[in-house]
């Protein structure tokens, strides 16, 4: 099942002030979901429907950040849809949060609503619903004595992010007439193959249609290419993901961005989809 196909996940974050949601959730944007910060619970029948009805890649995988105080009107809203979700709690050690709150002179949310009159107070008021929750089936993180690498591991064991390679990668095509793309990583030059714009019925036609495809990729030039071009794009894949690295811009150029490009890119994206998480773009193309 290729990336594209996984069902449609909500992530729910929740836990400690201070004991690292923002961090969890940055970490959750870089795996490809739509994250949204301190989401209205009153709107999420909305956002449930949107979920389920939209045909935007952005709604396959969300997360939202929510206050403690939110999970139980959230958990009964859940309860009564036919919506599969994940509840993520992120605490941490008293003394950990104070000190975190000290390092980033920022105030904590029940001081400012009036719902607590000091730090400590405000701690032990969210320890105390965080403790009711823990009995329930939900995942736990503590991150007392996590940094961030740890706690993206956590997350993709609970996430089973591992189904994947933690790479993204994301081919476009492109024109070199037009110039380079500016967020290119790496730059296939595939000017040397075969060109649709010189065969009269194909001229007027993109990589996106078989055609143009099908004279592009059966031409032993271009087979000898993809082997090679495989063969790179394997290594550098594999070691890039082994030193972590989320997200690699792979463009494709050929002279006007129409034909060849296009072809390839699209090629590319579709041996790869089942292996990374994988998107597919064409700069020229509108």
């Amino acid at each position: 099942m290729g990336y594209n196909e996984i069902m449609k996940k909500l992530v729910l974050i929740s836990g400690i002030s201070g004991a690292g949601k923002t961090t969890a959730s940055n970490i959750l944007e870089d795996m490809g979901y739509t994250c949204i910060d301190q989401y209205p619970v009153e709107l999420l029948p909305d956002l449930l429907e949107l979920i389920k009805t939209s045909n935007s890649i952005k709604y396959d995988k969300v997360a939202l950040t929510i206050w403690l105080s939110d999970l139980d009107n959230y958990s009964n809203l859940l309860a009564n849809s036919d919506f599969d979700s994940t509840l993520i709690l992120i605490d941490a050690n008293k003394d950990v949060v104070i000190n975190r709150y000290k390092f980033t002179r920022r105030v904590h949310p029940l001081i400012t609503s009036n719902t607590a009159a000091t730090l400590e107070e405000a701690i032990d008021i969210e320890k105390s619903i965080l403790n009711k929750f823990k009995k329930r089936n939900v995942h736990v993180i503590d991150t007392t004595n996590l940094n961030q690498k740890q706690l993206k591991a956590k997350l993709d064991k609970i996430l089973k992010y591992n189904d994947f390679n933690n790479l993204a990668i994301t081919f476009e095509s492109f024109g070199f007439k037009n110039g380079l793309p500016d967020d290119a990583d790496v730059i296939l030059d595939v000017r040397m193959l075969d060109n649709p714009f010189y065969v009269d019925k194909l001229k007027n036609k993109t990589g996106n249609d078989k055609p143009v495809r099908d004279y592009v990729l059966n031409s032993k030039l271009t087979q000898r290419y993809i082997k090679k071009t495989i063969a790179y794009l394997d290594f550098m894949f594999k070691a890039y993901d082994n030193e972590d690295k989320r997200h690699l811009t792979i463009c494709v150029g050929c002279t006007g961005g129409q034909h060849r490009s296009v072809t390839m890119a699209n090629f590319l994206y579709d041996y790869y989809k089942d292996k990374y998480m994988c998107y597919v773009a064409h700069r020229e193309l509108k």
